[in-house]
């Protein structure tokens, strides 16, 4: 009888660090209540058209991808799937991103943070922001457990994830060492940043209206307009940043990603910045993707390579 318990034992564990390897690894944020969290009786929604969408996050968390220890180069990057702040575009920015990723040796995070609702959140404008923050704590506390250096941990978004990514990439605290949660005493600064054709500025004449208005509402107080217009943000240790965006964006014009390359540039933070000439908005990895933007995965990939 011990034999077959032992032998259980065993298949069970193995059964759990091959889940593991697979990418199966999901967690919450939050021990209990998300803060800010109102009760309400609104569920979290999952569409299943093109592309997974998700709507209505009531319970955060990061779905860990990982690669295998033999290709592992101990760098991480959480990702934050766009949507205009209204939706999150799962698989389409988020999954097939993370392993693209593990093919190149990196553990892809996939960040499923709340998006900003009156109905079940008491602070909504900060709620994506404290989300983030979370997650890169989350993955610095597990980071040894998952072959991670701790400090090699970047954030990637697209559009309105990329938003989020450059406000988790200059808003960021040394954590509370002091804290009864060991996560919360790490501290949430991004190693490096990636951004995909992001939103950047929340100045009226540029913004992505709609990215705006879900965040901050329609008749915002300047000051959240400041705050979240991150090209004012910038500072000297802001993380080094990879860019890449179309001329012919439409929904995000390129202009933001300019914004944001002048003031890296002006702080001397180290970016790399490609621009292409077509491609327009949200292609993801670019395939059946026509444009010029296909090539932004190699470079990317240089480039997180190169990172001190």
């Amino acid at each position: 009888m011990i034999k077959v318990v032992l032998l259980l034992f065993c298949v069970v564990g193995f059964g759990m660090s091959l889940w593991a390897q697979e990418g199966l690894i999901t967690l919450n944020l939050y021990n209990g209540e998300a803060p800010y969290h109102k009760q309400t009786r609104i569920k979290e929604e999952i569409q299943h058209h093109d592309i997974i969408s998700v709507r209505s996050v009531q319970d955060p968390q990061i779905q860990v991808f990982l690669p295998s220890k033999r290709n592992a180069t101990g760098k991480a990057v959480i990702i934050c799937p766009g949507g205009g702040y209204g939706v999150l575009a799962y698989d389409w920015e988020g999954i097939d991103i993370a392993k693209w990723l593990n093919s190149h040796g990196i553990a892809g995070i996939v960040l499923k943070y709340r998006l900003p609702s009156r109905e079940t959140q008491t602070e909504p404008h900060i709620v994506p922001m404290v989300d983030g923050q979370r997650a890169i704590r989350m993955v610095r506390h597990h980071a040894e457990q998952w072959n991670i250096d701790p400090e090699q941990i970047g954030i990637m978004g697209f559009s309105a994830g990329g938003h989020l990514a450059s406000t988790l990439g200059t808003r960021y605290d040394d954590g509370n060492p002091g804290s009864n949660d060991p996560i919360e005493g790490k501290h949430c600064r991004p190693n490096f940043m990636i951004l995909g054709y992001p939103v950047i500025s929340f100045t009226q004449h540029i913004t992505h209206i709609g990215s705006r208005n879900n965040l901050i509402g329609t008749d915002p107080d300047q000051k959240w307009v400041d705050f979240f217009s991150n090209e004012l943000q910038v500072q000297p240790d802001t993380p080094p940043t990879f860019i890449f965006h179309s001329q012919d964006d439409k929904g995000v014009p390129v202009q933001h990603s300019l914004l944001f390359y002048e003031g890296l540039v002006k702080n001397q933070v180290p970016a790399e910045m490609h621009l292409y000439p077509t491609g327009g908005h949200g292609y993801s990895l670019s395939i059946n993707k026509e444009g010029t933007q296909q090539g932004w995965m190699e470079n990317c990939i240089r480039w997180i390579q190169h990172l001190p």
